[in-house]
């Protein structure tokens, strides 16, 4: 019975040194960014100013984390008011009726260096789908204070199209006004919780 509870005792603090570490966002030194063409000859740009997310891991190793997100759809922008109302309509995210975009993660795993993929459900509007992400990993560092932080880049592309985006228009060349892929480009500094 000794033996057992040892054994009991010890496989208990060897899960708990390997434990759930929680990661905060550091807002003030992140962002949520994407682009898309404009008049097939130009590109616009803009982001989502509100947002928020936690990341799970075991310890400190980022191999299959869990990432969840939430970005409110009214805090785009683009840089231009009446653009922005535009986007915030039913034309585009119907943010009355949708005020939420959500990431849940599937899998984060390592392909070599500091590249990995980010597997996941995007949700916008009333569509869900899986995306896939390029990820650089730009490492872990002590900051002055004392805080665990990680570096991130995300880089990807999704048809906006597929999420029920579907506002367009056509120019004379046959060309779409607003183009239907949409690049996403994503900095994220994380803080490690205490």
């Amino acid at each position: 019975m000794k033996k057992q509870l040892a054994t009991l005792t010890l496989a208990l603090l060897g899960s708990a040194a390997i434990g759930q570490t929680t990661w905060n966002v550091d807002k003030s030194h992140s962002k949520i960014t994407f682009g898309v063409t404009h008049m097939v000859i130009s590109e616009t740009e803009g982001e989502f100013k509100d947002y928020s997310g936690t990341i799970s891991t075991k310890g400190d190793n980022f191999e299959n984390a869990t990432i969840k997100f939430d970005i409110d759809v009214k805090s785009i922008d683009t840089d231009n008011e009446q653009r922005d109302g535009h986007l915030k309509s039913p034309d585009f995210f119907d943010a009355e009726k949708f005020p939420k975009m959500t990431f849940t993660s599937t899998s984060f795993t390592h392909v070599k260096g500091k590249n990995w993929k980010l597997t996941g459900d995007l949700t916008i509007k009333d569509v869900t789908k899986t995306i896939t992400l390029d990820v650089k990993y730009n490492g872990t560092i002590k900051d002055p204070y004392g805080n665990t932080r990680a570096g991130f880049k995300i880089k990807g592309d999704l048809n906006r199209f597929d999420y029920n985006l579907k506002w367009s228009s056509t120019l004379e060349t046959g060309g779409l006004v607003v183009g239907e892929e949409v690049s996403l480009e994503i900095n994220l500094e994380l803080i490690q919780a205490k």
